[in-house]
């Protein structure tokens, strides 16, 4: 934790993310472009293989004074300047030829844009490594609880029964495809930016293919057909990736956070000394990471949006909107950092408890099998009437306060089709659970297959 942090950054974000992206590390990735440009042009017969060891050794970032180099880039329009400007005066102070070729033919941009390539990759595989673990432990749970029958609830309302198992395979299988989406837009995003002033590498003359290529190899990126300075899509999957995310993140997050109300107590998070707990209230054992992962889910909508907005740049090279990206892009990584992390550990740890689901079921008085009741009748009556009959025997079944079984069976109606045996067999929320086995059994061999 650095002097000048926020109390709740490791709440929210991720220490380690947040490093990635800090001052030295771009400073650093950017000395990384700048040595392995030198490298490639050297291969390549544009610049003598004599400056490529000076420049190499002065590209350290712990060589540097960062402040000094933030205070220029404020005058400066951007980091770049000063950085070439300083790591050029290092490299003039042990070899003057040498110091000649220090950014040669390359713009601002290309080191810039590269940098922050190399740290998405440096950072970026946390994220995925997040998932996974929400991945596994939402299938472990779907496994574990595939036959605990508890209520189903639409519009948070009880609906008709499902199986916990069936709530955690539905987790486990957003996040694979979650997981698998920031995979695929992370590596797509992995790309050389070297273009030069306008994006015809006109400075290297015949030889710029020749020189993006092998800077590419060196830097572990893929080529550009051509350079992406004013066409920002790539970068803009990667955000809308994230953005899902954390979304989907907090979603299980949300489901987590209502299962854990008092009167609900169906799961809840790990009960850990000091974690949870309220400044007043001794009792309480709030849900801090579904707390974590929503606040994620909320922060990641508006930076989606601004990467979006951004997109629309000018010609060759943008005005304002390639700025937008400097700060976006790696706080949308934090936060969505620090959602996914919240959720696997909330998902690690949870306790449920089945018999309070089994005791919620009843809550109703049998409500929640109504559909099945309507189905069956629907087969001697029709759809319309035997629906009319059983929501009549439900609205009875509320204003009187009695159990739904005993106004079925009153009704001359259901009583004529629907026998008392055959009644209770259908208000048994056991006996309503569709296909979900099946359901659970798809999801889990999917995992299994991608493990």
């Amino acid at each position: 934790m650095t002097a000048d942090s926020r109390l709740h950054d490791r709440l929210l974000g991720d220490p380690d993310i947040r490093e990635r992206f800090g001052g030295r590390a771009q400073l650093q990735a950017m000395l990384d472009v700048e040595a392995a440009l030198a490298e490639a042009e050297a291969a390549a017969g544009v610049v003598p293989t004599s400056c490529v060891a000076p420049i190499r050794a002065a590209a350290n970032a712990d060589l540097y004074d960062r402040t000094q180099i933030a205070d220029e880039a404020a005058g400066a329009g951007n980091a770049v300047i000063p950085v070439v400007r300083h790591l050029t005066a290092r490299v003039a102070a042990a070899d003057p030829d040498a110091a000649r070729y220090v950014h040669w033919g390359a713009t601002s941009q290309d080191i810039l844009d590269t940098g922050l390539v190399l740290q998405l990759r440096a950072a970026a595989p946390a994220i995925s490594g997040h998932l996974r673990r929400a991945e596994r432990a939402a299938a472990g749970l779907a496994r574990r609880y595939a036959d605990a029958t508890m209520a189903g609830r639409t519009w948070l309302q009880q609906a008709t029964p499902i199986t916990f198992g069936l709530k955690a395979a539905g987790w486990t299988d957003a996040l694979g495809r979650t997981r698998r989406e920031v995979e695929t837009a992370v590596d797509r995003a992995l790309v050389l930016q070297l273009g030069g002033a306008a994006g015809t590498l006109a400075a290297l003359g015949a030889r710029g293919l020749a020189v993006t290529d092998a800077l590419a190899a060196r830097l572990g990126l893929q080529p550009a057909a051509t350079p992406w300075h004013a066409h920002r899509d790539r970068f803009v999957h990667l955000g809308c990736a994230l953005g899902v995310a954390a979304g989907a993140a907090g979603k299980i997050a949300r489901d987590v956070s209502l299962l854990a109300q008092t009167e609900v107590g169906e799961v809840a998070e790990r009960a850990v000394r000091g974690r949870g707990g309220s400044s007043t209230m001794p009792q309480k054992r709030n849900p801090v990471s579904a707390s974590v992962a929503l606040a994620a889910a909320g922060r990641t909508p508006g930076l989606v949006a601004a990467l979006l907005g951004a997109m629309v740049q000018e010609h060759e090279r943008g005005l304002g909107g390639w700025q937008v990206e400097w700060d976006v892009l790696p706080e949308l990584v934090l936060v969505t950092a620090g959602g996914t992390r919240a959720t696997a550990e909330a998902l690690e740890t949870l306790s449920v408890d089945t018999g309070r689901m089994r005791a919620n079921l009843a809550a109703t008085g049998g409500g929640l099998l109504a559909e099945a009741v309507a189905m069956a009748l629907a087969e001697a009556v029709g759809k319309h009437e035997a629906h009319a009959c059983v929501a009549a025997a439900c609205r009875r079944a509320a204003e009187e306060e009695r159990p739904l079984a005993n106004l079925l069976a009153e009704d001359t109606t259901v009583s004529h089709h629907l026998d008392h045996a055959r009644i209770e067999e259908l208000l048994s929320p056991d006996n309503y659970l569709g296909v979900s086995r099946r359901f659970i059994e798809r999801v889990l061999d999917q995992v299994d297959d991608d493990a």
